[in-house]
């Protein structure tokens, strides 16, 4: 299981201005803001950035300088896929070292979505023990009832972490993953695609 909220793409002018520096031809800009404040890239514009898209990482600078925020909800097991990603990227977490045992465990709080019965029934129990030994940590303050419940903890349990990055990040995330195993992957592609000019600068037109 993975979702998306509060996701937002910005600074497409600045970026698209300095995009024209090298050649000085900044008289050729045409984007502008329409009636609801969005940013509308001309079509002149819009024919500089493909073909710089297209000509590769060293040309297309100006997509590093388009900036993407998002809060995403995935499990541990992507996580530890995603932190690959360490370059131009930049993330803050809600913190399972200090808030874990704030309130009680629920099979909510884990991507158990590909489970069969037989697998729920014990992931249950996995569930009712971490539970346990919350409430045992709450009444003793014993640290070593902590330390079962991170130990014990499985890769399956969702971490919401505020991500920013740019375009150009993207394009290496997606392009890397969109054939991936995980099903997460494939529905952080979808969330990718539905940028504002992704299929232009960021799919290239796939």
């Amino acid at each position: 299981m993975l979702s998306i909220t509060n996701m937002y793409a910005m600074n497409f002018e600045n970026a698209l201005r300095g995009a024209r520096n090298p050649l000085n031809s900044w008289d050729r800009i045409d984007s502008f803001y329409d009636e609801n404040g969005n940013f509308v890239i001309g079509e002149n514009d819009l024919a500089l950035a493909v073909r710089l898209r297209k000509a590769g990482s060293d040309h297309r600078k100006f997509l590093r300088q388009i900036f993407v925020t998002m809060d995403i909800t995935a499990p541990m097991y992507w996580w530890k896929e995603y932190d690959t990603y360490k370059v131009g990227t930049v993330a803050n977490s809600t913190s399972t070292m200090h808030k874990i045992t704030s309130a009680p465990f629920a099979m909510s709080q884990f991507s158990c979505d590909k489970m069969d019965a037989e697998t729920l029934e014990y992931m249950q129990g996995v569930i009712d023990y971490l539970e346990e030994l919350r409430q045992k940590y709450i009444k003793t303050n014993d640290k070593r009832f902590w330390y079962d419940i991170i130990q014990f903890l499985p890769s399956s349990y969702n971490q919401m972490r505020t991500c920013t990055m740019n375009y150009e990040n993207l394009i290496g995330i997606y392009n890397s993953r969109k054939n991936h195993k995980l099903d997460e992957w494939h529905t952080f592609c979808g969330y990718i695609k539905t940028l504002p000019y992704a299929s232009e600068l960021i799919v290239c037109g796939e």
